[in-house]
């Protein structure tokens, strides 16, 4: 009797195991099934969602190889956004000197071009990356953006500098610009936003530099040489960031075609897009009439110059700071935070 109920109570804890195994078994199964409800949701919209812990652990965060794509990115958005925020400069020297015959709101034209062509080749650039071409596009980009350069110096009419300056200039920068920005996700999750006030830091220098060196190199040497002095500059730049820039990641073929319009189906992807559409539409206008401003207003030539140069070099501690707290407080907060700022100094 006493094995006969020893067997019946090891029955008994076995099928206790078995039940409690299925029921382990079942809620897996039903996290399964939620998963791939996630999944399907996601690629209805075409955009892919991942634990924050398991993306933060697949990236490099730094090293050498990582901060290295960070420099030849900052080399990138020194000659795109840096060369196209100095625009202020040549408004003015055109205003004054080869189109003072063609009135000033035309010649902004050619530096409106500009500003909206760095952005609209990344609907397609965007999307191209995200398939895994990139090498060919920068270094098809790159050299267009160096000829384009050359030829400004050889134009003599507006619509000379509007189809080189404006237009080739705007789509080759795009070009470039587009993939430089998606190949920081690349390397940085947790430090993105570091990673990231770095490469703006470009666009900052290129906006110092490159308009006090063609206010001095226009009345030294010419308008004509200080856009191939600028060119050579550009190939010492770009030729470092097609050295050091590299994907990491694997292409990523998301359905929804080139445009992908399905994405715009994600509510908080569709209203980041619509905030950041307005605030770029007056966000360079300062930056476009400053030194003409300025001048009209009576301050010195020798001073106004300098005012576009000033405000692309204070705007570094702002891209630093940004992306340094960025990294801690989160990107909308501060994004938030200096629109506010900007709303009450303005």
């Amino acid at each position: 009797m006493p094995a006969h109920n020893s067997k019946t109570e090891h029955g008994c804890q076995d099928d206790k195991i078995i039940d409690i195994q299925s029921e382990e078994k079942g809620i897996i199964d039903i996290q399964s099934e939620e998963k791939g409800i996630i999944d399907i949701q996601s690629e209805d919209t075409g955009i892919t969602e991942t634990s924050e812990s398991h993306q933060s652990s697949s990236f490099p965060d730094g090293g050498w190889r990582a901060w290295l794509v960070v420099m030849g990115a900052m080399c990138n958005v020194f000659s795109t956004f840096g060369f196209v925020n100095s625009w202020g400069t040549f408004q003015a020297y055109y205003q004054q000197g080869i189109l003072k015959d063609t009135s000033p709101s035309n010649i902004a034209w050619i530096g409106s071009i500009q500003y909206s062509l760095v952005f609209l080749p990344g609907i397609f650039v965007g999307r191209l990356f995200d398939l895994g071409y990139f090498r060919s596009i920068l270094s098809t980009s790159s050299v267009l953006l160096i000829a384009a350069t050359f030829l400004v110096a050889q134009c003599t009419r507006y619509w000379h500098f509007v189809l080189c300056q404006g237009i080739v200039i705007g789509i080759a920068a795009g070009g470039i610009f587009g993939p430089t920005i998606a190949i920081i996700g690349h390397w940085f999750h947790r430090r993105r936003g570091l990673a990231m006030g770095w490469v703006s830091v470009g666009s900052s220098l290129g906006g110092t530099l490159l308009p006090i060196a063609a206010n001095k190199l226009i009345a030294a040497v010419g308008f004509p040489w200080t856009m191939r002095i600028i060119g050579f500059i550009l190939i010492i730049t770009l030729g470092v960031a097609n050295l050091t820039l590299k994907r990491r990641l694997p292409p990523v073929n998301v359905a929804g075609g080139l445009l992908n319009l399905q994405a715009f189906k994600y509510a908080p992807f569709t209203a980041y897009c619509s905030s950041a559409f307005f605030s770029f539409l007056g966000i360079y206008t300062v930056l476009t009439y400053v030194s003409v401003s300025a001048l009209e207003l009576g301050i010195s030539e020798s001073l106004s110059f300098y005012l576009l140069s000033m405000a692309n070099a204070s705007s570094i501690f702002g891209r630093l700071l940004s992306g340094l707290l960025s990294d801690r407080c989160g990107i909308l907060f501060i994004m938030h935070s200096f629109y506010n700022l900007t709303n009450e100094i303005s």
